[in-house]
């Protein structure tokens, strides 16, 4: 058995494990170790390269972007039970009320203010599902169209800051989450758009799926109504503000933002009266949990992306997506075509952990921005929650749709909004621009100054011999330190 065998071997052992579903925490940690002991036990690697484990678990533990997780979730679970939701819904229901597709319309605005300020599919599909679709059925809507603005508009959770797949996929290509959220910004706002737009071209061709509310349905007119919409839109749109716009306006890191964010979810929840010992036990309960899930999957991450590395399966992966015609985008086209076949089977949590970092080096190689390589995989990832046998967002909708309502028109219903997604991600590639309208400007560095860093840098790591170093050792951690030193120079240097 030769190292060059390992990794394609050890990557379908991975996928074998998880298609017949086992868990994806242990498939990681049991590949990763099997395949070490497998090198160790023919010569191949050293017994040194599991020595960097403990390391590894304690820059899980110590990594300070992977506490926004726990504070947007809870802030998410706090803001779904505080009836913010189910009045956003009922007002902007009324306001759009005369106009055909109207509550189909008020779904794809709540949905965005929801994912802005909750960040959770769950909590945003099941809110509207159990609110909105019933009234939509009531009315006459075809069970297709309702359903399928509900789960969309519910997985906008996913691209809209603050989304929990941007702090993840942000970690794992290591760019900072505040410019995956300005760059996710615009792409996700687009989103909504063309979920209207869809919208808009049935109620002038299918008029009769997308009836208008009658007048006995409208309770609240003139005044009345538009004093209804400032009271419930002001109280999210300054938790907004609070969230985002602090992380935007750089007064405050993703985790500070989201820590003020699960304070204001709070205020809310007492504002509207919903706040007791229950609904708190609730929402720590599940954010223990989720968040328990993460680092878990992290740390069998990181036990299979060791044994990978080992056997090279670093270089495998770059030659094999390298070699691919079309240079750049040759590369995204291949890429997103896998991650939309392999969103079938697993979700984005896994998909974060353990093809991202595989592809990440490949994509700086090319010389891809990853902050817009990210932007594009969560669009990408998006239509996991869309699309069977794993859609969750069909599946949250199951769970609280009536019984009248079939399982196929759910699954039929979605798939306008898919192809709708996969038209996102090819604009997001056409036009890179999209993903920079929010973000800072370029960093400058003052070339000159960085090439003696460097030298001086690669002089003294010269002075070590080739391969001195094992895996995991005190020396290699060093020398990682001195690195980080050294890209601390690098932005000093650019003035930052």
């Amino acid at each position: 058995m030769s190292l060059e065998m390992l990794a394609p071997i050890m990557f379908v052992s991975l996928i074998f494990f998880l298609l017949i579903g086992y868990p994806v925490a242990f498939a990681l940690s049991a590949v990763g170790l099997l395949f070490s002991w497998i090198g160790i036990h023919f010569d191949l690697l050293r017994p040194e390269l599991l020595q960097a484990l403990p390391r590894q678990v304690f820059d899980i533990m110590r990594n300070d972007t992977l506490l926004a997780i726990p504070f947007f979730t809870f802030m998410g679970l706090i803001l779904e039970r505080s009836g913010m939701a189910e009045a956003m819904l009922d007002t902007i229901g009324q306001l759009f009320g005369r106009v055909r597709g109207g509550i189909a319309y008020a779904v794809i605005f709540v949905g965005a203010l929801l994912a802005a300020t909750t960040g959770v599919v769950a909590a945003s599909v099941i809110s509207m599902g159990l609110i909105s679709l019933p009234i939509m059925l009531r009315y006459g809507y075809d069970q297709r169209v309702a359903t399928g603005v509900i789960a969309a508009s519910g997985t906008l959770a996913q691209i809209i800051p603050p989304s929990l797949v941007l702090i993840v996929l942000a970690d794992q290509l290591g760019t900072s989450v505040g410019d995956m959220y300005a760059a996710a910004m615009l792409p996700g706002l687009l989103l909504c758009v063309f979920y209207a737009m869809y919208i808009f071209s049935i109620s002038l061709f299918r008029p009769q799926w997308v009836p208008a509310l009658p007048p006995e349905a409208r309770t609240l007119r003139g005044g009345k109504l538009m004093l209804q919409v400032l009271l419930v839109m002001v109280p999210p749109l300054l938790l907004i503000f609070l969230v985002l716009g602090t992380i935007f306006l750089g007064i405050a890191t993703p985790t500070e933002g989201g820590a003020m964010g699960a304070v204001g979810a709070i205020v809310l929840a007492m504002i509207n009266r919903k706040l007791d010992i229950r609904l708190l036990k609730q929402a720590m309960d599940s954010t223990l949990k989720l968040t328990t899930f993460v680092v878990f999957i992290l740390i069998g991450a990181r036990v299979f992306r060791i044994a990978f590395l080992g056997v090279n399966g670093d270089q495998w992966v770059e030659h094999l997506l390298t070699a691919l015609p079309g240079g750049e985008i040759g590369f995204l086209v291949a890429v997103n075509i896998m991650v939309f076949f392999l969103a079938f089977f697993l979700d984005f949590f896994e998909i974060a952990f353990i093809l991202v970092p595989l592809l990440a080096p490949v994509a700086q190689s090319l010389g891809i921005d990853l902050v817009w390589f990210g932007v594009i995989l969560a669009v990408n990832m998006q239509t996991s929650f869309m699309h069977p046998p794993f859609g969750f967002a069909l599946f949250y909708l199951r769970s609280v749709a009536p019984k009248e309502v079939k399982s196929s028109s759910i699954y039929k219903g979605a798939i306008p909004f898919v192809l709708i997604q996969i038209v996102m991600i090819g604009l997001v590639i056409a036009f890179p621009s999209l993903t920079t309208v929010f973000r800072d400007k370029e960093i400058v560095v003052d070339e000159s100054k960085s090439e003696q860093v460097l030298e001086q840098l690669s002089i003294d790591n010269a002075a070590l011999p080739e391969n001195a170093i094992p895996a995991g050792s005190d020396a290699s951690a060093a020398s990682g330190e001195a690195a980080d030193d050294g890209a601390a120079l690098l932005k000093q240097l650019s003035g930052q």
